[in-house]
């Protein structure tokens, strides 16, 4: 039998942090990432694990590939404080680490606003359908950007799972408006060290491409009201980092 390991990063989520770890005590070692927490996320995580360790990034990818290092064995389940495992998913996963011939898969995503599930018009940052969640040790490597790093997959894809991870991403519209605020700082951080060339026209035109985008091909009409204000926040991402870091950044 194969053995797992559970990866997840941690900025003061006292409130999410127990229900998580619960729905991945199945695997064989927890590694928890403790990233300037202030709050009980610790004492919460050493209930479950005795591996728990404190640091402080200023980049997200960076904390992430020093999670990734502290795994030890030989599949890893990757995971946020705001998101859940079922149970059909669990064994699913198990089926997966002991017969696959691959290195890795992606893992499907239920989306949560508040306590519905929202099935159309994620994108841009916002939200998210899959993510390669489940991979052998050494596959994945996350990339240096602040907010949503690239990723770099070694090796060879295998199928996606079946069942669907629960990923509790906002409790609200008034949450959807933070994380914009928050994610538009950190990109166009990204952007002033990047000495990123882009143009106001060429993020104005992402207005209307990504509402499009997620609106329309992401089929987010289906969600009706709920739909149309995601479209507009991802829409309106690009466009509010590019001031930022213009306004309030730029040299």
């Amino acid at each position: 039998m194969n053995k797992l390991s559970a990866l997840i990063i941690v900025h003061n989520e006292e409130k999410q942090l127990k229900d998580c770890l619960e729905t991945i005590s199945f695997a064989d070692e927890i590694i928890v990432i403790l990233d300037k927490c202030t709050d009980n996320s610790k004492k919460i995580a050493k209930k479950y694990t005795k591996n728990t360790f404190s640091g402080s990034w200023e980049i997200e990818g960076d904390r992430r590939n020093y999670g990734l290092k502290k795994c030890k064995n030989e599949w890893i389940l990757e995971i946020d404080a705001d998101e859940r495992v079922p149970i059909m998913l669990k064994n699913e996963i198990f089926k997966i680490i002991n017969t696959s011939k691959y290195d890795w898969h992606l893992i499907k995503v239920n989306n949560f606003l508040g306590s519905e599930v929202i099935n159309y018009g994620w994108g841009a940052y916002f939200g998210k359908s899959a993510y390669s969640g489940l991979f052998r040790k050494n596959v994945k490597k996350w990339g240096k950007q602040r907010v949503h790093p690239k990723i770099v997959m070694n090796g060879k894809k295998g199928q996606d799972l079946k069942n669907k991870l629960n990923h509790f991403y906002c409790k609200s519209i008034s949450d959807l408006i933070i994380k914009l605020d928050n994610y538009s700082t950190a990109r166009a951080i990204d952007l002033k060290e990047s000495k990123n060339s882009e143009s106001l026209l060429k993020n104005i035109r992402r207005l209307f491409s990504r509402f499009w985008k997620c609106f329309f091909l992401r089929k987010g009409y289906k969600e009706k009201k709920v739909g149309f204000v995601i479209a507009v926040v991802a829409s309106l991402y690009p466009l509010i980092s590019y001031l930022k870091y213009k306004i309030e950044l730029h040299d």
